[in-house]
């Protein structure tokens, strides 16, 4: 199996989930505001959007096959990314044809902590 280059985000931006809370007309509190998240027993750091933790996957994966497209990805979030984490997508191709591959995805947390799992298909 072949691993794909990690793509990491040093510092997950609480003002970065502002503006993704912006322009996909997510107004949910727990990516706004701390007290919001600490009231729902979720930690005490605002929480990063699902699609965003998802984008850093796609970005991973359009980086390891460039001009391919990304033609099915199936993802299982696992936990929530928060403001300040340390983030990392990566993955490995379980199986490659001509026209395709196939590849696990993930996307971690501080080295070590699961945020998203799944698989992807590509074509080439």
């Amino acid at each position: 199996m072949t691993a794909l280059t990690p793509f990491t985000i040093p510092c997950v931006s609480a003002d970065a989930m502002r503006d993704w809370a912006r322009f996909l007309r997510d107004p949910n509190p727990i990516h706004l505001d701390p007290d919001v998240v600490r009231a729902k027993g979720l930690g005490d750091r605002v929480i990063n959007q699902g699609p965003a933790n998802l984008a850093y996957i796609i970005n991973m994966l359009l980086a390891a096959f460039p001009g391919g497209h990304i033609t099915a990805l199936e993802s299982r979030f696992i936990d929530n990314a928060y403001a300040g984490d340390r983030l990392t997508a990566g993955g490995r191709v379980v199986e490659a044809g001509k026209a395709h591959a196939t590849c696990e995805v993930w996307l971690i947390a501080d080295g070590n902590r699961p945020i998203i799992q799944g698989t992807a298909t590509i074509t080439l």
